[in-house]
């Protein structure tokens, strides 16, 4: 099972990705005030939770954004490193997508070799 933290401020929008998500994958769906960027796995956000979270972000990959769609905000997205961005209007499907492809980027343990 992979982590994912999420942090969106719209709780019906939230609500909506949890529940797709539930649905669709095997994963523990956390939704918190402020993420742990010390624990592994996916990590969705807003504008106001990127803010606090932008410098020194690690693996910035894993990182979905649900944004309002202005250049500013993106600009700040892309120079973090994020590459997963939803707007805010998109359906809950489409960001379900959007954390799909982010789980297949999170940095995964080293295999154990077999004997």
């Amino acid at each position: 099972m992979q982590l994912i933290q999420m942090s969106v401020s719209n709780s019906s929008f939230a609500a909506a990705l949890q529940q797709q998500l539930e649905r669709h994958g095997d994963w523990v769906v956390v939704r918190v005030d402020q993420p742990d960027l010390s624990l592994d796995g996916v990590i969705i956000v807003d504008d106001g939770v990127l803010e606090k979270i932008v410098s020194g972000l690690p693996h910035p990959e894993r990182v979905v954004l649900i944004s309002r769609n202005q250049s500013g905000l993106l600009t700040r997205a892309w120079e973090a490193g994020i590459i997963s961005v939803v707007f805010e209007s998109d359906s809950p499907e489409t960001a379900l997508l959007a954390v799909l492809a982010a789980g297949l980027r999170v940095p995964m343990p080293p295999a154990i070799p077999s004997a």
